[in-house]
């Protein structure tokens, strides 16, 4: 049980390598696998593959943002080495996940649909956030925050949603629009 919680917390040593890359991607997909999938299977029009598409783009900006910042501090090293200058490097790993917020909130905006009988993708738009964030936690290496993150949103997706269904505040479904039609019929 050790190996496996040393194996899933992050290694702040060293820039990830081909296998992390292959594992931070392959969880990505499983998990935000299974909120597309929930998507696709209510006939929304962002469903898996939009899912998918969102947070491995997410992921793969967090995996070359952690090599940029280990190949910084190399780099930071070498000129120290070499040099015998202390040399400061200012590093804001940060601010990737500031200009990934940015544009997934545009592309959720265009999930979003407001009729005269009330505004329909706001859960479909959150679910692309979220799937942005889970492919940045993965891609930065929290493995264990990636997971528990997309157990309470597949939770709440399904299972809660579920129990809403028989009370009195039913989910409303969607209207029948352009864009909404189910999908592999």
């Amino acid at each position: 049980m050790d190996f496996f919680l040393n194996f899933l917390q992050e290694d702040a040593t060293q820039a990830p390598n081909i296998l992390e890359i292959f594992l931070r991607m392959g969880l990505t997909a499983l998990f935000v696998g299974f909120i597309g999938l929930e998507r696709q299977m209510r006939h929304k029009i962002a469903g898996i593959t939009t899912h998918l598409m969102v947070a491995f783009a997410s992921a793969a900006i967090a995996i070359l943002q952690d090599a940029l910042y280990f190949d910084a501090i190399a780099a930071a090293v070498e000129l120290r080495e070499s040099t015998g200058y202390i040399i400061e490097v200012q590093i804001q790993r940060q601010r990737v996940i500031a200009q990934i917020l940015t544009g997934v909130g545009f592309l959720g905006a265009g999930t979003i649909l407001k009729t005269r009988n009330g505004i329909y993708g706001l859960t479909t738009a959150s679910t692309l956030f979220l799937a942005a964030m889970i492919g940045l936690i993965f891609g930065m290496g929290f493995y264990i925050l990636g997971i528990i993150l997309s157990f309470f949103a597949f939770t709440f997706l399904t299972v809660f949603r579920k129990i809403l269904g028989k009370t009195s505040l039913k989910h409303t479904e969607s209207p029948d629009i352009i864009g909404s039609e189910k999908v592999d019929e």
